[in-house]
């Protein structure tokens, strides 16, 4: 989905930026005042990628879904107004900081996921086109359509400075031009007179900063701690002008003297504890390096191990390191694979089966990184430990590799091609299996009984005590038509949320009316206190937790006052809502009028 193609559609069917008085956001819609609420076409916004449209408390409703945060976003940006204390963006990421750093990551990857995938499939059909004899290498076609191809993958640190700076809540066009500015060829051409350089006499050691990720990921995180300093210190007169020149000032030269280096330096010893190992066992070396490759890459590392690699192959005629990692190119299809094999969701099935396809066929595994590993931490572990084991086999076999290219129309040029097959089959197999049963996400199921049936499912506790309601019955076209997910609503008659589930607070609105968890085992619950309770800004509400802090079930969410709420003139009728809803075959109400907190409330089957 396009947020900003679907906030410029949304912008005109309301009647256009004039007709838009003020726009603000709730955990699921986006809350127009519009000057004329004749001139929006409710029946075409409703054929767009919504779920509803509602006119209410002299409010137009566009009901978008979790998403609604991203399509405020681009609405703001449109409009020109500036964001203010309904968006449930603060850009502070909470919890444990390995949980902040792996959600950076998946953040900043994920707007590229589309792009990556598009261009390995390009890519791989170009493989294809070429050993087929279609297309030769040689020709003008060839060279465009692998620009076409490179192209996200040579210029990958500017894309990924725009989204990281977007996640960081910081300037895209001063982080693309940090980025750029590595690309460029004044200092592209500095590669040509040796791998060393100065900067008012400090000496800088030079690298090809394409497709890498840490340095740009290091200078963009490093220029968000700037800009904010600068936007401080400095006159708003002068943000326009003074801020763009100072951060690219420090900001370029810092990147090229430490981040880039460092990536050198690391690369370095990897390469000589590689072929140290390697001298000593073939197994332990790919068990380590198969373990750690995929963060090689990643970090852009393994441009220290290539040239080891070409100079074997020239020399020798062979290389046992390619031929050790090849493993976890088939490791990453066999990911891929379980992944499609296991989902539900046509989304991410798409999305697996885009990857898995340029990674047979050529070995191109950057599609699945970004798009699968970086937003499932099982997938990723299940990888990381079978990329070990396929690596520590190849090194048992002696599998080695007569030239730098992988997927299936290169298997005859490793060597010996039995050994290479049995570690594909092992990569594949093995790793698609363990996704299979482990899951791409944590979605645990344990047994629960529902009337006389045992479902494979899990339950849901209440996280209020009070009168069990259908969602029919709540006073909210979106809710009662279960446009959100199917659940049930709560007449609360105790002032307290309790979490239901152990899980991860995954969106905590501002004025604390909505909170929204992610189990850990994979399901996601909004709970709604109240109908349009976010009018009241905040007040009555006192939220107990934060976005992003790991709860269990039974822990405080949120205390609210009942009374002040009801005399504001508000319902506290509270939605209890599965939005991941199709991801079950079955969710089973409780039959109980009332409801204790810890109660089940909800019963899932998969």
């Amino acid at each position: 989905m396009s947020y900003r193609k679907l906030a410029e559609d949304i912008i005109r069917l309301v009647g256009g930026r004039e007709n838009v008085s003020n726009v603000t956001h709730c955990a699921t819609r986006l809350r127009f005042n519009l000057k004329d609420n004749k001139k929006a076409d409710k029946e075409e916004l409703e054929k767009l990628a919504i779920l509803k449209v509602v006119e209410s408390g002299g409010q137009y409703q566009v009901v978008i879904g979790p998403q609604v945060s991203s399509v405020f976003s681009e609405v703001v940006k449109i409009c020109n107004f500036r964001p203010d204390s309904a968006s449930t963006e603060d850009n502070k990421e909470k919890g444990s900081v390995a949980s902040r750093i792996f959600n950076t990551i998946s953040g900043t990857f994920t707007p590229l996921i589309p792009l990556i995938c598009g261009s390995g499939l390009l890519k791989a059909v170009l493989i294809v086109l070429v050993m087929l004899g279609w297309l030769s290498a040689d020709s003008g076609t060839h060279q465009i359509l692998s620009a076409a191809a490179n192209a996200v993958f040579y210029f990958l640190p500017i894309l990924m400075a725009i989204t990281l700076a977007l996640k960081l809540g910081v300037s895209p066009y001063i982080s693309a031009a940090i980025a750029a500015a590595l690309l460029e060829p004044n200092f592209t051409n500095l590669l040509e007179n040796g791998d060393t350089s100065s900067f008012i006499g400090i000496p800088v050691v030079l690298i090809n900063y394409s497709s890498t990720v840490l340095p740009v990921f290091a200078a963009v995180c490093i220029y968000s701690l700037l800009e904010k300093f600068l936007k401080r210190v400095l006159h708003v007169q002068l943000h326009m002008i003074i801020i763009p020149m100072l951060s690219l000032l420090v900001m370029v030269p810092l990147t090229v003297l430490i981040f880039g280096p460092f990536g050198i330096y690391v690369g370095d010893a990897i390469l000589d504890g590689t072929v140290f190992i390697l001298d000593k066992s073939a197994i332990l070396t790919g068990l380590v390096l198969g373990a750690g490759w995929v963060f090689i890459v990643i970090l852009g590392l393994h441009w220290a191990i290539i040239p080891l690699m070409l100079s074997n192959i020239t020399t020798t005629g062979s290389d046992a390191i390619l031929g050790l990692i090849m493993g976890t190119v088939w490791v990453a299809g066999g990911a891929a694979l379980g992944v499609f094999l296991k989902t539900k969701d046509k989304n991410l099935k798409a999305v697996a089966g885009a990857a898995l396809i340029p990674s047979v066929l050529s070995g191109i595994t950057e599609p699945v990184i970004y798009s699968i590993f970086f937003r499932y931490k099982r997938v990723f572990i299940i990888s990381i430990l079978m990329g070990g084991v396929a690596s520590a086999l190849a090194g048992a076999l002696g599998v080695r590799a007569t030239q730098i290219a992988g997927g299936i129309f290169t298997i005859p040029t490793f060597l010996p091609v039995s050994g290479y097959l049995i570690v594909i089959a092992l990569s594949i197999i093995g790793t698609a299996l363990a996704v299979l049963v482990f899951g791409y996400e944590s979605k645990n199921t344990e047994t629960i009984e529902s009337g006389e049936v045992l479902l494979k499912g899990q339950n849901i506790v209440s996280p209020l005590t009070g009168k069990v309601k259908m969602l029919s019955q709540v006073n909210d076209p979106v809710f009662s038509a279960e446009a959100m997910g199917k659940g049930i609503a709560i007449e609360p008659a105790v002032g307290t949320v309790f979490s239901p589930v152990n899980g991860v607070v995954t969106a905590l609105f501002p004025t604390g009316h909505a909170v929204g968890i992610t189990s850990d085992t994979g399901v996601e619950i909004l709970i709604h206190i109240g109908i349009n309770t976010v009018e009241l800004e905040g007040k009555y509400f006192l939220p107990q937790i934060k976005q992003g802090d790991k709860v269990k079930q039974g822990d405080e969410l949120v205390l609210f006052d009942i009374d002040k709420i009801k005399e504001a003139g508000y319902e506290v009728i509270t939605p209890v809502i599965i939005t991941n809803s199709t991801s079950y075959k079955e969710i089973t109400q409780t039959n109980s009028e009332t409801v204790r907190t810890n109660d089940v409330l909800l019963s899932l089957s998969v």
